[in-house]
């Protein structure tokens, strides 16, 4: 069981790389990194097609990744 739960989690933290590094960039500089998270939370900008499919595959992989990171440290 803990094998399966190890090899589990290191396929869901490569999966979890991938989609990270295949996300565009919202804004370039640092004042799109100061801006850039009021304008998503406040809904300003919302996202399409193969970004917003992006988005929520990044929130599965890592909610599945919090998930076996805790089930192995119980195993």
């Amino acid at each position: 069981m803990h094998t399966v739960v190890l090899v589990s989690l290191i396929v869901v933290s490569l999966a979890l790389i991938v989609v990270v590094l295949l996300q565009s960039g919202k804004s370039a500089g640092l004042s799109g990194a100061i801006s850039g998270g009021a304008e998503q939370l406040f809904g300003k900008q919302k996202a399409r097609g193969m970004d917003l499919i992006l988005h929520r595959v990044t929130i599965v992989l890592a909610v599945l990744f919090f998930i076996l990171a805790i089930a192995i440290t119980k195993i």
